[in-house]
């Protein structure tokens, strides 16, 4: 049976910094692949947990990547998705659907009352999943404040998603 797996990452490997720098790109052109430093931040974090997914029919080998967020405001546990990516080469086999669905259930599990995410409107498939999975999409105004160009500080966290 070709069952995908999910899994959390714990190490910096040398076949994880090699998804990363397959998978990224595919995603955003705006930011270089993580390094092995950078990773190691985002493992360190205690709000953040990096997702994995692997494939029998592609050697069990990364196929796909999500990043679930998980922060305490005053008004209660929130929980964002981001950085959701799948092969180009294996989309369509449910990974997508897979590495989702278990976020979401880690995070009710954790005591969110909802998961956030965003999508760029141009990504057609991931949008009609999303909606298919239960998400609902909010009419808000959503803001972005730049420090500096990501070439003059390559220092600072920026995301332009």
């Amino acid at each position: 049976m070709n069952e995908i797996y999910i899994e959390q990452v714990r190490e910096v490997t040398a076949e994880l910094v090699e998804a990363m720098a397959r998978l990224l790109p595919q995603l955003t052109t705006h930011h270089p692949a993580p390094s092995p430093r950078d990773l190691e931040q985002l493992l360190r974090s205690e709000a953040s947990l990096l997702f994995v997914a692997r494939w029998p029919a592609a050697q069990n080998r990364i196929v796909g990547t999500l990043t679930l967020i998980l922060y305490r405001l005053p008004s209660g546990l929130r929980a964002r998705i981001e950085d959701v990516v799948v092969d180009e080469a294996y989309r369509g086999q449910g990974i997508g659907e897979a590495l989702l669905r278990h976020a979401l259930e880690i995070a009710a599990r954790r005591g969110a009352d909802g998961v956030a995410l965003t999508s760029n409107p141009r990504r057609l498939a991931a949008n009609r999943l999303y909606q298919r999975l239960g998400f609902a999409r909010w009419e808000t105004n959503t803001y972005f404040y730049r420090f500096t160009p990501a070439a003059e500080s390559a220092d600072r966290p920026q995301d332009d998603r």
